[in-house]
């Protein structure tokens, strides 16, 4: 494999590796520091690495990891499900889809006795009415809920079809050898929804001809009505429905002109394909991985690595480049608290699933029944802000 010097560049700097101490760790991961890892561990389809690092006051990165069977129904295969939860606003929209999301997807799965792009569609909708639900219910005390939201980027192998969904600006990356070159190429396998492309723009205009300020230029960023970079997610229901943009509602997020049509879409772009045997892993992440490296350099890392620890590797590679470009040194950069640390990277959260084939298309067979979620989250706190049953 040809290494390019950009690759050298960015991996040189991290390349030893950490000092905690690898390995499986528990089933819940271990910490070191603001670390959140699992090094390794065995899902349907073969093996995955997880980690996440924490830049804010509270994380707002959730993510999970499920393996086993998708549905209640006696004849579902086992497959995988990722999912990657980037919340801005607060954590709750994030943590409430941690909780939900999947549990919808399986309710699907069976109803419609089998997976599909209508399943996830379903699943993502329903997502989203449950916790716009649960804003109408807090809005008189907890008015702040209906200006917090999540981008969701999920991902799920069974029958050897892989399904990609996505609403916001996280990223999955396949790695595949192509057949010609015998070079493993990054092929990106969703797009992102984010003002800054200049096709999310012209989709939002094209959906509000008559709001001349549905994409404005805020310091140097295209926002949407000014005000968030995304065009859909799962809550943000200030921007959803128009009875959440009103006070109690915080002032610098109402608008001065009523709308009737929502403005952000909760609905995912979803792509099915059947998986390939060049098929080698993939790379699902927010997007405060791909701020700091391109989909080749973080393909060409996990290619070059050990398959133990690659997640938490493609991190310090990441945080490695953030403290270049502040001309720190990357241990200088660990000393900063969260909160602070939001200045000079964001969360992120990296899940790699490797692909061994010889598992790709068995269904109903003992795979291991897995489910993990990312920075050690637990459920239970969402009881008490009264986002979940008891």
């Amino acid at each position: 494999m040809v290494v390019s010097a950009t690759f050298r560049r960015i991996v040189a700097p991290c390349w030893r590796p950490s000092d905690v101490q690898n390995g499986n760790g528990d089933a819940n991961g271990e910490y070191d520091g603001l670390l959140w890892y699992k090094d390794s561990g065995r899902h349907a389809n073969g093996e995955f690495s997880m980690a996440v690092i924490q830049a804010n006051n509270l994380l707002e990165d959730q993510s999970q990891l499920e393996s086993g069977p998708i549905s209640s129904l006696t004849t579902n295969p086992h497959g995988t499900f990722v999912g990657i939860y980037d919340g801005h606003g607060g954590p709750e929209a994030a943590q409430f889809v941690n909780e939900r999301l999947f549990k919808n997807v399986k309710k699907f799965t069976s109803e419609n006795h089998g997976m599909s792009a209508d399943v996830i569609n379903k699943a993502f909708l329903a997502t989203e009415e449950e916790f716009l639900s649960v804003v109408r219910k807090q809005w008189q005390i907890k008015p702040q809920l209906a200006s917090v939201g999540s981008c969701c980027l999920i991902g799920i192998i069974c029958s050897g079809v892989l399904y990609v969904a996505n609403a916001g600006d996280s990223r999955a990356v396949l790695a595949r050898v192509d057949e010609a070159t015998k070079e493993t190429k990054a092929i990106q396998l969703s797009s992102e929804h984010n003002a800054s492309c200049e096709s999310v723009r012209d989709e939002l205009r094209s959906l509000h001809p008559d709001d001349p300020q549905i994409v404005v230029m805020k310091h140097q960023v295209w926002r949407v009505k000014g005000l968030i970079q995304i065009s859909r997610s799962i809550g943000d229901a200030y921007l959803k429905k128009a009875e959440f943009n009103k006070p109690p509602l915080l002032p610098k997020f109402r608008l001065a002109q009523p709308f009737e049509e929502p403005i952000l879409k909760a609905e995912p772009a979803v792509t099915v394909q059947k998986l390939e045997p060049g098929d080698q892993f993939l790379i699902f992440a927010s997007d405060g991985l791909w701020e700091h490296m391109s989909n080749q350099e973080a393909v060409n890392i996990v290619q070059s690595c050990p398959r133990n620890g690659v997640a938490r590797r493609l991190i310090k590679t990441a945080l490695c480049e953030a403290a270049k470009k502040r001309e720190m040194r990357y241990s200088d950069l660990q000393k900063i608290e969260r909160g602070v640390r939001r200045h000079f990277h964001d969360d992120i959260t990296v899940i790699v699933l490797f692909l061994d084939s010889h598992l790709i298309s068995r269904d109903n067979w003992s795979s291991p029944m897995v489910s993990v979620r990312g920075g050690g989250y637990s459920g239970s706190g969402l009881i008490g802000l009264g986002l979940v049953d008891g």
